[in-house]
């Protein structure tokens, strides 16, 4: 799973290597492992030891991309998924030489949770056309070219599956 800081231009990946059994674990965050004790865990946090040191961390909120939370004392807030919205803007048909590209397509199923465009709206590539929520994640398609949207082809609460029509830009 990825995640990020913020203000840290670092992202790590962290996964579970193995379970010792009594809440004890090896993990590997990037490539180093660590020993990991969870002494408590529950909706409002986790206490556990990293590494032979004592860690408290309390859930302050979670957005569907964003957890708050204080570790230490220390406020942090980290980013969840942090290139999520980059690939789906550049599977979506930005980032390449899409402008003969009429339709804007959708790379990932999902609910769609705002409209951010009328039919007849200039819109310029990379502007926000719709936000769809995928995995308990918002997600924002991007238009994959500057244009005028001949059509909008989904409608808030709907939903879409990978390779749908969002909207036709011309």
């Amino acid at each position: 799973m990825n995640y990020k800081i913020q203000d840290i231009e670092k992202s790590f990946d962290g996964k579970i290597v193995e379970n010792l059994g009594n809440n004890d674990y090896i993990i590997k965050i990037n490539d180093n492992e660590h020993n990991l004790k969870i002494i408590t865990m529950n909706s409002n946090g986790i206490e556990f030891v990293l590494d032979n040191k004592y860690h408290k961390a309390k859930y302050i909120e979670q957005s569907t991309n964003e957890m708050n939370i204080v570790i230490d004392n220390v406020p942090i807030t980290l980013n969840l998924h942090t290139h999520f919205d980059e690939v789906v803007y550049k599977n979506s048909g930005g980032g390449g030489t899409g402008d003969a590209q009429l339709a804007l397509k959708s790379q990932i199923p999902g609910k769609v949770v705002s409209i951010s465009i009328s039919e007849g709206d200039s819109i310029k590539k990379g502007d926000i056309v719709c936000t769809l929520e995928s995995m308990k994640m918002q997600v924002a398609i991007k238009s994959h070219k500057d244009g005028v949207v001949k059509t909008i082809k989904v409608k808030e609460a709907a939903t879409v599956a990978k390779g749908d029509v969002v909207a036709e830009i011309e």
